[in-house]
C-alpha cells in the first residue's frame, strides 16, 4: 500500500479514510503500508524510520527533513528525492519481511506514489493498482493542473492495471481529463459503521452539525456562518455546532465572532474531535450539513446517514450519485445558493423534513460496510492478478 495521506505521528485523522480501506482490505490479502513524509519538527538525521510491524496492518513510516540543505532551489528536488529514497528502504523491507516480492501494489492518491509504483513495475514487474480521492480532478479545481503534471497523471493511469476511484463522479472527471484506464472500478469509501449508528435518545431542540475540514474555498463554511446569521432572528432556538481543523479554523471563529454568532451562542466550534465523539455528535444532530464547491465522495455525509442523520449537502462531483433518489437521504441544493441553504435549514428547523432512520442507516450499510468494500476490493485484485 502506497497512500499519499495516512495517519501519522503529526497528525492522527490525515488520510484516516485511506486507513480505513487498507483495514478492509486487510482480511483479504496480506499487506504493508509504506508511507513518506515530511518532518514537521527537527529530526537528528535526513531521514527517520518509524516501523510497526506488529500493528494490525504492518506499517513502514519515514519522515524525512522539510529543509534537507537549507538553500530553498535545491531543498525541493532534494525532497524528492529523499521520497522515493523512503520508499525505496520502505519496499525492501517489506520484501525481507516476506521474503518475497509483491504480487500488486496498491497506490492511494497520485502523484509521487504512482510515479514510484510505475518505476517498481518497470524495474520488478509488479502490476499497480491506482485509487483516487481526490477534488484536484473535480472542475473547481482542475485548471490547478499543470501541463507536467498532467502527462504524468496520464502516463502512470495508463499504465496502472486498473484505476479505482470513489464515485463515478470522479472517474468521469478523470476521464475528461485525459486521465483514463480501460480496466476501471468505482468502489465507495468505507464507513464504520459498527460505531456510527442511530441513538434512541435526541434532544427537543436537536442542533445543526458540520464536520468537515477548515479549507474554506472547498468547503464553503464561511458560507454556512453567513446563512446561519441571517436566520438567528427568525429561528430564535438554532444551534449550529462546527467540528474539524484545518488552515482557516482562525478567520472562520473571527468571522463567527463578527457576525454575533458566538456571543449568541449560535454556533460552537467543537474542534478536532476523534471518532467516537464524532458519531455522538452524529447521533444527537438534526442534521448534517455540508456546502462544499467540491466533494469526489463525502465520507461524513454516508457517517451521518448510518447515524440516522439526515443531510444537506450540495450537488457537487459525487455526492448527486449517493442521494438517488432524490429526496430519501436528504436534501439536495447547488452550491453556492444561501438561499437554498437557509430554505433547506427551515425545512429542518421546522420538521418538514421527515426521514426513517433505519432506511437511511441500511442504505450507509449496504454501500459502506467495510464487509462489503472489503469483498469488492477483493474481487477486484483476483482480476488484476488474473489478467
Amino acid at each position: 500500500m502506497l497512500p499519499k495521506w495516512y495517519p501519522n505521528r503529526y497528525d492522527d485523522q490525515d488520510g484516516d479514510f485511506v486507513a480505513r480501506h487498507v483495514a478492509a482490505i486487510a482480511p483479504h490479502a496480506n499487506a504493508v503500508v509504506l508511507f513518506a513524509g515530511v518532518a514537521r519538527s527537527p529530526l537528528p538525521s535526513l531521514i527517520e524510520c518509524a516501523p510497526e510491524w506488529e500493528a494490525a496492518v504492518p506499517t513502514v513510516r519515514y519522515y524525512y527533513r522539510a529543509a534537507p540543505i537549507g538553500w530553498p532551489l535545491l531543498d525541493k528536488p532534494l525532497k524528492l528525492l529523499l521520497y522515493f529514497v523512503c520508499l525505496w528502504r520502505g519496499y525492501q523491507q517489506a520484501v525481507r519481511y516476506w521474503g518475497a516480492k509483491p504480487h500488486l501494489v496498491h497506490v492511494h492518491v497520485l502523484l509521487r506514489t504512482g510515479v514510484f509504483a510505475w518505476l517498481l513495475r518497470a524495474r520488478q514487474g509488479i502490476p499497480y493498482l491506482v485509487t483516487e480521492h481526490w477534488t484536484l480532478y473535480l472542475p473547481p479545481r482542475s485548471a490547478s493542473i499543470g501541463p507536467l503534471r498532467r502527462w504524468l497523471t496520464r502516463f502512470v493511469v495508463q499504465r496502472a492495471a486498473a484505476l479505482h476511484t470513489v464515485s463515478e463522479g470522479l472517474r468521469n472527471a478523470m476521464r475528461h481529463l485525459g486521465f483514463s484506464n480501460p480496466h476501471s472500478a468505482v468502489i465507495a469509501n468505507v464507513v464504520d459503521t459498527d460505531l456510527f449508528r442511530p441513538s434512541s435518545t435526541k434532544p427537543a431542540w436537536a442542533p445543526l452539525l458540520v464536520v468537515s475540514a477548515f479549507h474554506d474555498a472547498v468547503k464553503n463554511l464561511s458560507g454556512i456562518l453567513r446563512v446561519v446569521a441571517a436566520l438567528q432572528g427568525e429561528l430564535p432556538n438554532l444551534r449550529l455546532r462546527i467540528a474539524g481543523y484545518g488552515p482557516d479554523a482562525q478567520p472562520l471563529e473571527t468571522m463567527a465572532a463578527d457576525l454575533g454568532l458566538l456571543a449568541s451562542g449560535a454556533v460552537q466550534f467543537l474542534g478536532k474531535l476523534p471518532h467516537p465523539a464524532v458519531a455522538h455528535e452524529m447521533q444527537q444532530a438534526a442534521a448534517l450539513l455540508s456546502f462544499s464547491r467540491a466533494e469526489t465522495f463525502g465520507c461524513v455525509l454516508l457517517e451521518a446517514r448510518a447515524c440516522g442523520c439526515p443531510v444537506v449537502a450540495t450537488r457537487v462531483g459525487g455526492v448527486p450519485e449517493l442521494f438517488q433518489p432524490e429526496g430519501r437521504f436528504g436534501l439536495l441544493i447547488e452550491p453556492d445558493d444561501e438561499a437554498a441553504l437557509a430554505a433547506s435549514i427551515r425545512a429542518v428547523y421546522y420538521q418538514h423534513l421527515q426521514l426513517d432512520a433505519e432506511v437511511l442507516r441500511a442504505d450507509a450499510v449496504e454501500r459502506c460496510s467495510p464487509a462489503k468494500v472489503g469483498r469488492q476490493f477483493a474481487a477486484l485484485y483476483q482480476s488484476i492478478i488474473a489478467r
